[in-house]
């Protein structure tokens, strides 16, 4: 069976705990890696619109990963309710899924 691959997006108040939170993943070894970026984000909390600095992190990791990466998040995460997505990666450059899934043993 093909190995299967999924792309996480999750979002965080500050750099720190963005750094903190995938830097303790990519250890752990649940995921290969983290692409961290500054957003800006708009959306509607506790009836208000709010509009927030924020960070933006992309995760790559195996499929059969992703309860362990959901759990991890959920638990350290600073917001009550983060946001996780997740999505397959149907195709991709086979060295880079290759990294993968070695550096995710």
């Amino acid at each position: 069976m093909k190995q299967k691959y999924l792309a996480i997006y999750t979002t965080f108040p500050n750099l720190r705990s963005a750094k903190k939170i995938i830097g303790d993943m990519v250890s752990a070894r649940i995921v290969a890696c983290g692409n961290i970026f500054k957003i800006h984000s708009i959306y509607r909390w506790q009836g208000k619109i709010e509009k927030s600095p924020e960070y933006g992190v992309l995760i790559k990791t195996k499929r059969s990963k992703y309860r362990a990466v959901e759990r991890y998040i959920k638990e350290n995460h600073p917001y009550r309710i983060p946001e996780i997505i997740a999505w397959d990666i149907d195709q991709g450059q086979k060295d880079y899924l290759d990294w993968i899934k070695q550096v995710t043993k």
